[in-house]
This record gives C-alpha cells, structure tokens and sequence, in this order.
C-alpha cells in the first residue's frame, strides 16, 4: 500500500500524537526534540460507529500534512485515550464515548493511515510526555495525576510506565474514599474521581452552596452551565465558597497521595489538568493533607510538583511519546 506522506531524503522525522477526548481530538506532528511543527483538532465523532471517526482522521491528518511548508517522514502514531490499552492496542468499556465494548484501535488506524500505531490511556500518555519533555527529565521513579472530566494517573517505576498484567494498572482515579459516597460513571459509589476532578469539584461547590448561606457569584450559575475553569477564577479572586471547595478536594487528594505514596514511594508526584491552574490554593493543602498522613518514614521524601508542560500540548506531546521513547 502507498503511503499518502512522501519520505525524502531530507525529509525531517516526526511521530503523530493524538489525544482522543470525549468531545475534542487534538493531534500534531511532533519531532524527537519535542518541537510541534503543526498541530490541530477535530470533534471527536459522537456516532457510535468507530469507521466514521477513523475516516475522520485520515481527512484531518492528510489535510495537516500538506499544509506543511517541508516533507516529512512519519515513523509512528502515539493515541491516548480513555480505557487506552497498551498491550492489546484497544480502547476498552470507555464511559465517556459512544464506541462501546472492546475497538481495536490500532489495527484500525494502521490500516487506514500505514503507520505502525501504539494505545495508551491519556494519564499514561502524560506520564511518557513528563518524562521526555517535562520536569520528569532524569526522573525513574514517579506519578501523574491528571485531573479532567474525571482523574486518570500514570505510573513510572524504574523509568518505565506500569501497565499491569491486564494493561489497566493505576486507575487511582477509582479508589474508594467513601463506600456510601457520590455515584461515579463506573457504576461504583464514592471513587476518588467524583471528588477530585473538573466533575467533583462542580458537585463539591453546589454541596457547599446548599449547606451555607455564604455569599457567592457562583449562586448565580447553574450547574450544566458552571465549569471547572469558573471555580478555579473565582478562587483566585478570593470567592470563599470556590476557595473551600478547593480546600475540600485538595484535603481528599492529599490522603489518598499519602496511599499512593506508600505503595510506590516514588520521587515526585505531578499535578496536571485545569484544577492544578488553582495553585498554592490547591498545592497547600494537598501537600499538608499528604505529608499529615504519612508515617516518619516517607515524611518530607517525596515533591508535589505542577507539570511542566504546557496544558494545550501536553497530551500531544505524551501521545507522541510511546513513538519517541
């Protein structure tokens, strides 16, 4: 089969990242020194038949490629997805999109596009991005959390992601916090994510508003129409009710870290997504909650740190890094 990219001799190297989410894919062409040389998104097609987002994306990328001012050799494509797995190269029972049950994803995208292609979920595309391009750099031993719709974590153990014997490993996003608590998508009660995420916060802050008559700009927003990004303004302008809900899930984060931390004792632990743009608000007291809850021995052994990538390539940029590394 012809490839529809075109390698010359002086062609320039590049991976494709992409970041399937449930209402955007964004993608780009990445070289190894993590410079993007184009980058783009599309919605990600509601239709619950798989073949009309693949058609989708091979009109997105060709239309990309030869928009480029030089030619360029493709040497793989990097996904990141929600219920990515790694070794089968599918996505699995996602919650948050219309293709259920088990895609073969890669299969799908190396037929359409000729391109060896690898599947990961997005948390762990963003633990590989942190490690070649962000303040992972020379790091072997540490965790991601990403705190979106819902809170996904990649592992790094001895410089490499941990997948698991299934391939889902590190689903901290699902450990319990209450058995009686808030109702998650996975069907369980009281997951860590229904707390700790753009979601969790947004029902947080309407359980404050109900049990205070604390005055608000955010009494004035309606639920479908309040989002993370609002709370976290507001907390920075000093709201008191956006400031205690980020309080409440920094306190939560910080006990289940001081769980995660004695599990894997790991160098760093990155806060990454649109909740971490909160800051010291939420840093504090998820560091305090944290060291709070660990014995002598771990006390003081481990950073909480922002990511250092930039949130609008990130995901790209980890996505591209299952071809990179």
């Amino acid at each position: 089969m012809q490839k529809f990219y075109q390698a010359e001799i002086m062609s320039r190297q590049v991976a494709l990242g992409i970041d399937i989410g449930g209402t955007d894919t964004k993608y780009g062409f990445v070289e190894k020194s993590g410079e993007i040389l184009s980058k783009g998104k599309f919605s990600t097609n509601t239709n619950d038949d798989i073949i009309f987002f693949i058609a989708d994306l091979k009109k997105e990328i060709k239309k990309a490629l030869a928009a480029l001012p030089e030619q360029i050799e493709l040497i793989g494509i990097g996904i990141g997805a929600p219920n990515g797995n790694f070794y089968r190269g599918t996505i699995e029972q996602a919650t948050n999109l219309a293709w259920k049950g088990i895609v073969p994803l890669s299969r799908l995208v190396e037929e359409s596009l000729n391109a060896k292609t690898y599947v990961t979920n997005d948390a762990n595309a963003a633990a590989m991005g942190e490690m070649l391009f962000g303040s992972a750099k020379g790091m072997r031993n540490f965790v991601v959390i990403t705190m979106g719709t819902g809170l996904g974590s990649g592992i790094v153990v001895n410089g490499e992601i941990v997948y698991g014997h299934s391939g889902f490993a590190g689903e901290l996003g699902h450990q319990t916090v209450n058995i009686n608590g808030r109702s998650c998508a996975c069907g369980k009660k009281g997951c860590l994510e229904t707390y700790v995420s753009a979601t969790g916060i947004k029902r947080t802050v309407y359980k404050l508003l109900a049990d205070s008559r604390e005055e608000s700009v955010l009494r004035n927003i309606g639920f479908n129409d309040l989002s993370a990004e609002m709370i976290t303004g507001e907390a920075l302008r000093g709201d008191k009710i956006a400031t205690e809900a980020f309080e409440y899930t920094g306190r939560i984060l910080g006990i289940k870290l001081a769980d995660t931390v004695y599990h894997l004792a790991p160098e760093a632990i990155f806060l990454a997504g649109g909740l971490a743009k909160a800051g010291s608000i939420l840093f504090d007291q998820v560091i305090f909650q944290l060291e709070k809850n660990l014995m002598t021995l771990f006390k003081d052994s481990v950073k909480v740190l922002p990511s250092g990538l930039e949130d609008q390539d990130s995901s790209i940029l980890g996505a591209a890094s299952l071809i990179l590394k």
